[in-house]
């Protein structure tokens, strides 16, 4: 165990104490607010955008600064926490958090909500992997697959509820307050942490020996290839020079770092971590898990606002099932645990999300907020069934030491899979749209009878409704058609990409089966 983690403080080797228990719940609460904040702006955008005067096509880059941050600080967790303590980055960093979090509500412009959003991100970044290592380094092993129950609830409960949250809030009380919700909750969170979690000595001779060369590498590499990603689709990929550039110095950057971290001493990351079987494969599930869930989040907002008109409450109001029956089931998954086997029960979760995904490929111009009741609740089934098995097989086979470094491998790698979804599957609406308006559009021509009533009608209406020149209302109606086969185009896109979140989780799936069955402790099941 490493110094700077708290030590296990209780009578029974088997039952973790009170103090560790509440310990274990307050970080929780630091990774669901941190979690939360990656998505609490998704369905509020439009409404952060116009205040701050911004277009919608770099309204975008408000989320992304926020993942970048994260991405970047996950990694660093270990080495801070072993030079500063543990219980000082807790602290610190989580008071930061929120201070950053203040600040992005008074921001006027862009560049300053950039900023702000990307300290936010990064002081808030450490609070997911600390409370991960949190479960693996003060509960017994029996114990762990309910502390990894909890983990699971941030994770994947947040991504669903966090539009939902900042919806309500954005139409109710304009969108500076969804930056105000994080300083209650950090302060219940810090406070509770000053008051449980021992105290250590700093260790900063350690800085002297810091792998800076590979922080350097990792930093720059990761926020140009987060850059790359989300500025991809809207430069046209490699035909933009600037994404070209990008795509070099993100290349060359993560091809040096990941050299670095095999070659030196003492590094950042501990990559060779990855040749254990159960932990290698774990994260590349992992990985798919992190791209279907942060996709999926992003995706259906964008289809609820652009094809059906949605606001931003009622965009959440649909996710929220996607939410709230993980609060249900989450909490009976260490059962589970104890009587089966976590590969099938994290296949069983996976296979259900793909089930919900692969349910809505077959969309229409009326599929909206109530033809997504049954996916909705049918991924939340899903996604309450995977995280914590999945966690519990991919951390089953590492040492109690090396679970900080396995946990901020781990939880960097699921964030960045969850960055490149976002990324692919943006890419992939727009091109399957521009598909099929293709194809749409080589059979709406006037050689068609059906075509040339459906034209009649429409200039009649428009007519009828104030257009008193036949020759405007016929021009009316041919935009009007033009607007509705690019909408069905639209709609079939989303359809499409819906069904690539499927494969992705079924290749998930897959992978967790390649796992070796991990022995269970204590009747846990996770090891």
């Amino acid at each position: 165990m490493p110094a700077a983690t708290p030590d296990r403080v209780a009578a029974d080797p088997n039952r973790a104490s009170a103090t560790v228990w509440i310990a274990v719940f307050a970080a929780m609460i630091g990774a669901f607010m941190a979690i939360l904040n990656i998505q609490i702006t998704n369905a509020s955008l439009l409404n952060i955008e116009g205040g701050i005067g911004t277009g919608v096509d770099n309204g975008s880059w408000i989320s992304t600064s926020y993942l970048i941050g994260e991405i970047i600080v996950i990694p660093l967790t270990d080495y801070l926490s072993r030079v500063f303590s543990f219980r000082n980055i807790m602290l610190s960093f989580a008071s930061l958090f929120a201070a950053f979090s203040v600040a992005c509500a008074f921001t006027h412009d862009l560049p300053s909500m950039i900023a702000m959003r990307g300290f936010q991100g990064f002081f808030g970044g450490v609070l997911i992997p600390m409370a991960f290592t949190l479960v693996f380094t003060k509960l017994p092993k029996g114990q762990q697959p309910i502390g990894l129950a909890m983990f699971s609830l941030a994770v994947t409960f947040a991504p669903a509820i966090g539009p939902t949250i900042g919806g309500y809030l954005t139409e109710n009380y304009g969108w500076q307050t969804i930056f105000f919700v994080n300083v209650l909750p950090t302060a219940v969170m810090v406070t509770i942490l000053f008051l449980t979690l021992e105290r250590a000595p700093l260790n900063l001779a350690l800085l002297r020996e810091g792998d800076w060369f590979g922080i350097a590498t990792m930093a720059v590499g990761l926020a140009s290839l987060q850059a790359v990603l989300e500025e991809g689709n809207k430069n046209d990929w490699f035909g933009s020079p600037f994404i070209v550039r990008l795509a070099v110095i993100a290349a060359i950057s993560l091809s040096l770092f990941i050299t670095i971290e095999l070659v030196v001493e003492k590094p950042l990351l501990r990559l060779r971590l990855l040749t254990q079987w159960n932990f290698g494969v774990g994260t590349i599930a992992a990985v798919f898990l992190g791209f279907a869930l942060f996709g999926s989040v992003y995706l259906l907002p964008a289809y609820l606002g652009q094809v059906q008109g949605y606001n931003a409450e009622q965009i959440g109001n649909v996710l929220a099932w996607t939410g709230l029956p993980q609060l249900l089931l989450i909490p009976l998954v260490p059962k589970l645990m104890q009587r089966f086997d976590a590969r099938y029960i994290a296949t069983i979760g996976l296979l259900l999300f793909a089930a919900s995904s692969f349910l809505n490929i077959e969309m229409s111009l009326d599929y909206s907020g109530d033809q997504f009741f049954i996916p909705n609740v049918v991924r939340a089934v899903g996604q309450a069934l995977t995280l914590a098995p999945l966690s519990a097989l991919s951390l089953g086979s590492v040492a109690p030491q090396d679970a900080p470094a396995a946990s901020g491998i781990s939880n960097m790698m699921r964030n960045l899979g969850g960055a490149i979804g976002t990324a692919v599957l943006a890419t992939i609406v727009t091109k399957r749209e521009q598909f099929h308006s293709n194809i749409i559009g080589h059979s709406v021509t006037l050689g068609r009878e059906e075509v040339r009533s459906r034209l009649a009608q429409m200039t009649d209406y428009f007519i009828a409704h104030g257009v008193p020149d036949p020759n405007a209302a016929r021009e009316q109606a041919i935009i009007a058609l033009g607007k509705t086969v690019k909408r069905q185009a639209l709609v079939m896109g989303f359809s499409d990409t819906f069904a690539v979140i499927g494969v992705v989780l079924v290749l998930a799936a897959i992978a967790v089966l390649l796992t070796r069955r991990v022995k269970a402790a204590g009747g846990g099941g996770a090891h």
